[in-house]
């Protein structure tokens, strides 16, 4: 097994951070990304990805990104399913050494680590439960036994929304609702671009960006591409655990693939309204959707399906359209569409006073707080005020 490294910055070190993720770091950029990445400004991260079953001889490939951040991606040998956690477990041993990991707070996004993670002595342990894996399609009931040992071996839990908040919160003495946050500044630029982009279209254009996967409602897409031929629906994202072929193929319904985070806002100012066309079902019961402040950001009316954490806050204050049916929805995207100039700046005023509440950077802070607290030394006896600077 060999280790492949990056090269390593001399500057002295805070405390590392060594994240355990379900996702990949170039997937899609979404909570993972927004936080870490902020950590890595002042420490080094080593965000520790899903393993990939590509190797003749299995080996750890070390990438140094911005700042501090490395991703790290195990790459293990096909078929051998009974040794994963042992040569995982060697592996993580191996990064750690390589890159004289010593005073660390261990991150977990998935429970699947702790099965090669007990031995470790971290200063603290993190359970940033962005969702509920074992909803998930393909999740096994390994995943609630995981669950189970890293809620009781964790120091802080937190959560990506107020329902897993809701979920989580009798199961441990410390959990701390973190919802989706938005980089306000970074949408906002859609609002510059919209005039004229809707100037020059002639047909309604609806859209959506993210996962496109099982918890994705495609025979509601499809019945309202149906229902309303002259509008253009726009479902860009990477399709994942769906087959190509069983996307539903109309004229005026395209899935044009993934796009970058940093273009994002000049495609979600090609639209008319932006949707959240998620299935009600086991997979979405606990979802908080980061698109939904970040359409609202860029200045654009949201038509969602009941998703719980929609409905509270964004549906109850109105600043998002409500539909669990293909009239309903279509009913709402036209009502989106008949605004008049004042019922639209009215709605924006009232986005705008929702989201000066919310950031990733607060986020950020004050999960930064509730580390030092947690892991004294942290912030290198920095005081509150001046770590969240």
């Amino acid at each position: 097994m060999t280790l492949h490294a990056a090269r390593e910055p001399d500057a002295a070190r805070l405390p590392d951070l060594v994240c355990l993720s379900h996702l990949r770091w170039d997937f899609v950029y979404q909570r993972p990304q927004h936080l870490l990445s902020r950590f890595a400004r002042e420490r080094r991260v080593f965000f520790v990805e899903e393993a990939l079953f590509d190797a003749g001889e299995p080996y750890l490939q070390v990438e140094r990104r911005e700042d501090g951040l490395h991703v790290v991606v195990p790459h293990l040998v096909w078929g051998r399913w009974d040794e994963v956690d042992r040569v995982q477990g060697e592996m993580l041993d191996g990064l750690l050494r390589e890159h004289g990991v010593r005073d660390f707070v261990l991150w977990f996004y998935t429970p699947v680590p702790v099965a090669f993670t007990g031995h470790l002595e971290p200063l603290a342990t993190v359970y940033d439960c962005m969702d509920e894996l074992s909803a998930f399609k393909g999740a096994t009931p390994v995943m609630v036994e995981r669950e189970a040992e890293l809620l009781s071996r964790a120091d802080l839990v937190f959560t990506g929304g107020q329902s897993l908040y809701e979920a989580k919160r009798d199961r441990h003495a410390r959990v701390y609702a973190f919802p989706s946050s938005i980089d306000a500044a970074h949408f906002a630029r859609a609002r510059e671009r919209s005039t004229a982009a809707g100037t020059a279209r002639t047909r309604p254009r609806l859209g959506y960006y993210g996962v496109i996967d099982e918890r994705m409602d495609l025979e509601l897409l499809a019945g309202v591409a149906r229902a309303r031929p002259e509008w253009e629906l726009e479902m860009v994202g990477p399709v994942v655990k769906i087959e190509e072929g069983d996307l539903p193929r109309l004229p005026n319904l395209h899935f044009p693939g993934g796009a970058e985070y940093a273009r994002l806002p000049e495609r979600v100012a090609e639209w008319d309204v932006a949707l959240i066309p998620f299935a009600m079902n086991e997979s979405t019961r606990f979802i908080s959707p980061t698109k939904t402040p970040e359409y609202l950001a860029a200045g654009k009316p949201v038509v969602s399906t009941p998703i719980r954490d929609v409905v509270r806050p964004y549906g109850e204050q109105r600043l998002v359209r409500i539909a669990a049916t293909v009239p309903e929805f279509v009913a709402a995207v036209e009502a989106a569409l008949a605004d008049d100039a004042a019922t639209r700046a009215a709605w924006l005023e009232r986005v705008d006073a929702l989201l000066a509440g919310t950031s990733w950077d607060r986020t950020w802070r004050a999960m930064d707080r509730l580390l030092e607290q947690a892991a004294p030394g942290w912030n290198g006896g920095r005081d509150d005020e001046m770590a969240a600077d």
